[in-house]
């Protein structure tokens, strides 16, 4: 199986896994606040330990190439505070209440608890731009998963599999307001199945995009921001939630159990 071939799948299988968390809210009776707890932070700590330790050192590797010791060195940290930037800009410009990178079961939990489904074109609203936000998300973290399995099929599939365990929550922020704003399961699944789809189309535009100019410079510098976005997602989101949700210090067992996966599985491939 070719590498491209692989990317694809990999990235695939990260952005549908917002269509699992769907599923689940619709046939789990109580979700399992520590199993999703230890999860998001063991995701946080795959996803930390794998930018600093081999995604960013790539990117360094490849610019260092390219622009000698000195120059390569000071593009591999503008890359990956670009990346930072790239995101904060969007979780800036996205609404809070629709933003999957903001808490916003509780708030889904609460209308829910609380009875007051009346308002139903309001839970309609928060669950189609939560749709639309997650969609806007996974563009850039598509292009993260298929330009590190491009260049390292292990290194894609461990990523992929962390950004589709943080997938999974955001599929449930999208299908819980839509099916208790209209009663249709189906349709609540529908719409949260295509949020996901953007990380592979995030992956098939930055195919077409860079494949015509790839060298050593675009690899470094893709690579930087790709860390720089990874980084940013597990800070602002991961570790937040898992703490939110965990007990005593599960969130920090998973982050570390994470990270020491990853190392494994870096030092075994």
């Amino acid at each position: 199986m070719s590498n491209l071939f692989m990317a694809f799948l990999l990235t695939l299988f990260a952005g549908l896994a917002t269509g699992i968390g769907s599923f689940l809210a619709f046939f789990t009776k109580k979700s399992n606040a520590s199993f999703l707890s230890i999860s998001l932070g063991f995701s946080a700590g795959v996803m930390i330990y794998v930018s600093f330790v081999e995604i960013l050192v790539k990117s360094q590797e490849a610019l260092v190439n390219y622009y000698g010791s000195s120059a390569g060195e000071w593009v591999t940290v503008l890359s990956f505070f670009l990346g930072i930037l790239i995101i904060g800009l969007i979780d800036k410009l996205v609404p809070e209440l629709e933003n999957p990178h903001e808490p916003v079961s509780d708030k889904n939990l609460t209308i829910i608890k609380e009875d007051s489904l009346n308002d139903k074109i309001e839970l309609q609203r928060m669950g189609m731009f939560s749709a639309l936000a997650i969609a806007i998300h996974n563009f850039p973290e598509g292009l993260a998963t298929f330009a590190s399995a491009l260049s390292d099929p292990a290194l894609g599939l461990s990523i992929a599999i962390a950004i589709a365990i943080h997938n999974i929550p955001e599929g449930i922020s999208v299908s819980v307001p839509l099916y208790y704003a209209t009663g249709n399961k189906k349709k609540a699944f529908v719409y949260s199945f295509l949020s996901g789809l953007a990380e592979p189309a995030g992956a098939v535009i930055g195919y077409f995009i860079f494949s015509f100019f790839f060298n050593d410079l675009v690899f470094g510098v893709l690579f930087g921001v790709v860390a720089g976005i990874m980084v940013y997602i597990s800070i602002d989101e991961l570790l937040p939630t898992s703490r939110k949700y965990g007990k005593e210090h599960q969130e920090i067992y998973g982050f570390i159990a994470g990270m020491a996966v990853m190392a494994l599985s870096l030092l075994l491939f």
